[in-house]
């Protein structure tokens, strides 16, 4: 079993290191992916303007449980919210996660609904 505490140091410093590079602009703003124990959440960010412009959770979508069909799902809607926003590339931002599993599901999901990163 992991020491947590030293976990969630580690969690920390990837997710700083990861957005000193990692910034969203106007015309490629930010996909941020948030995962919990039994959610996914995820945001399309402006960085410049502070504002978020599209997001996505499966709290909002009511879909039970952290799995990867969740994960798809949120992805997709996530997708169709941007292209009704007329936003079509991101850059993807997975907080310090590994590519991997709901991140990954995801991150496909929203490419099959129309983002580019």
């Amino acid at each position: 079993m992991p020491n947590t505490n030293k976990s969630k140091q580690l969690l920390e410093r990837r997710k700083k290191r990861i957005r000193k590079v990692v910034t969203g602009t106007a015309e490629r703003p930010r996909l941020r992916v948030n995962r919990s124990l039994n959610h996914i959440y995820a945001q399309i960010i402006d960085d410049v303007s502070g504002r978020t412009l599209a997001a996505e959770s499966s709290v909002a979508l009511k879909i039970p449980g952290g799995n990867i069909e969740a994960a798809k799902a949120v992805g997709k809607s996530l997708g169709e919210k941007a292209q009704a926003a007329s936003i079509a590339k991101v850059c993807f931002d997975r907080g310090g996660r590994l590519y991997h599993g709901r991140v990954k599901a995801l991150a496909e999901a929203a490419r099959e609904a129309g983002l580019q990163f």
